[in-house]
């Protein structure tokens, strides 16, 4: 399963209608890890957020699964940063 959302971003001037994308879970049971559903999920997710026009996506990926987003493209950044609110 993959769970992707879109979020509206703020306008811009040259940019008035803007959205971002957030690949929220893949997900593949143990069976069938290694033939390589979890890669065409995340292209799936991938291909809608480019037919929808997304900006970029985003995606807080578990430890394991870091080299499969970063085969399909997805890389870091310096620009995006968090803040930890848990008490």
């Amino acid at each position: 399963m993959a769970w992707p959302a879109a979020t509206r971003r703020v306008p811009s001037p040259r940019a008035p209608d803007r959205a971002s994308g957030d690949v929220q879970c893949v997900y593949v049971v143990q069976g069938e890890r290694d033939g390589g559903l979890g890669g065409r999920l995340i292209d799936a997710v991938l291909d809608l957020a480019y037919g929808y026009g997304l900006e970029r996506v985003t995606v807080h990926s578990s430890d394991r699964a870091v080299r499969a987003y970063a085969r399909h493209g997805f890389g870091t950044s310096p620009r995006l940063l968090q803040a930890d609110l848990t008490p």
